[in-house]
């Protein structure tokens, strides 16, 4: 096994966290993406989220390159780049805002349970491709379920600033 791929594919072995590897992914990307949002603002997180996604998509192939299994539950580099998807609403509003990312504090909790909702339910078209059975399959129901999650995190806001505020 290629150990770059081992630390990229399971976020220097997150990924071996037990029970729900996929929520220690997750979690894991939270503070990670806070830091990213904070030291290179919103270019900066598009262009870590893509490079996430190109450097995860390498490390699935890799990992799962000769396996009966092509979806490890160690690999949870898919729910980095999904959280950040969800999360891209947060980095870009506070920068319109100009105010620090965590002052849309609602946002933060709010974009981790819908991705998580999404990436544990798997409607439509992210069922469709985690049901690929490839790599590729592997990193797109994360991203779209980070992006079904994006969705809510606008409408959440929309409807706290729109009706509540």
């Amino acid at each position: 096994m290629n150990p770059y791929a081992e630390l990229i594919a399971t976020l220097a072995k997150i990924g071996y966290m037990k029970p729900a590897s996929g929520t220690w992914g997750s979690a894991a990307a939270v503070p990670l993406f806070w830091a990213l949002h904070e030291s290179l603002g919103v270019p900066g997180v598009l262009i870590g989220t893509a490079v996430a996604f190109v450097a995860g998509l390498w490390a699935t192939q890799k990992m799962t390159a000769n396996s009966d299994n092509e979806d490890p539950s160690e690999i949870v580099i898919d729910e980095l780049v999904g959280m950040w998807i969800a999360l891209i609403p947060v980095s870009i509003g506070s920068a319109m805002a100009g105010m620090p990312s965590t002052t849309l504090w609602p946002a933060w909790p709010t974009a981790f349970l819908a991705f998580r909702l999404f990436d544990i339910w798997k409607p439509g078209p992210i069922g469709w491709a985690d049901r690929r059975g490839d790599a590729l399959g592997v990193m797109l129901d994360d991203v779209i379920a980070g992006v079904f999650a994006a969705v809510v995190v606008l409408v959440f806001a929309g409807v706290y600033h729109g009706l509540i505020q």
